[in-house]
């Protein structure tokens, strides 16, 4: 039997919190979804291990994080995500909800810049 990526309370949040999107998740969800950036499949609020990346692909290995205000008090959590998803062989950018809000064409550029590097 394979090992599950999370354990059920972690999925039953990732499944809220796709309910839940925010403005700027939303947004981005628009380019990623249904396999629009480059042909290359994403996933939203997926959870893997005890953490939920705000998007996912699983065969590029690269996971997008959008960051609000609140994560300006939260940069060792935010390390510590960082650190288990590298460990796990994902690449992690991540952008500021107002990029996406004012610049989605450069956060959609960036991101292409970061699956071609893979």
């Amino acid at each position: 039997m394979p090992a599950k990526r999370s354990n059920p309370n972690t999925m039953h949040r990732a499944g809220e919190l796709r309910r839940e999107l925010t403005p700027a998740e939303r947004k981005l969800w628009a380019y990623l979804r249904g396999d629009k950036l480059n042909g290359v499949s994403f996933r939203r609020q997926h959870a893997i291990g005890n953490f939920i990346p705000d998007f996912v692909s699983i065969k590029r290995k690269l996971i997008i994080e959008l960051d609000g205000s609140q994560h300006l008090e939260q940069s060792e959590y935010d390390a510590e995500r960082s650190r288990y998803f590298e460990s796990q062989g994902y690449k992690v950018i991540r952008f500021w909800n107002n990029q996406v809000e004012n610049d989605i064409a450069g956060v959609v550029r960036a991101i292409e810049v970061a699956l071609n590097e893979k």
